[in-house]
């Protein structure tokens, strides 16, 4: 949430971000933790994708999607995403 909210307020001004930390108190948005399975998967995918470089925050989603065998995901950073191959399915639809 740290980095959401860093890009958040640099690229759309602080009120943006204090709408942002809102929607997160309200829970219009929720957060999806790390669970501890995920790791190992992190890991896998930042040594596999360490061309792009991947990082540990960008493979956390991708390990999420997979756990909860999500398929659509929100980023604004579409360069790693459409590299990526998830093991549940072609490719991470990608919003907005």
């Amino acid at each position: 949430m740290t980095e959401v909210a860093y890009l958040v307020g640099t690229r759309l001004g602080p009120d943006a971000e204090v709408r942002f930390i809102g929607d997160l108190a309200s829970g219009d948005l929720q957060v999806e933790p790390v669970a501890a399975s995920d790791w190992l998967r992190i890991a896998e995918l930042v040594h596999r994708y360490r061309d792009l470089p991947l990082g540990t925050v960008d493979a956390s989603v991708v390990a999420a999607a997979e756990r909860l065998g999500a398929t659509t995901v929100a980023t604004i950073d579409r360069r790693d995403f459409s590299v990526v191959r998830p093991r549940h399915c072609r490719r991470l639809r990608m919003l907005p």
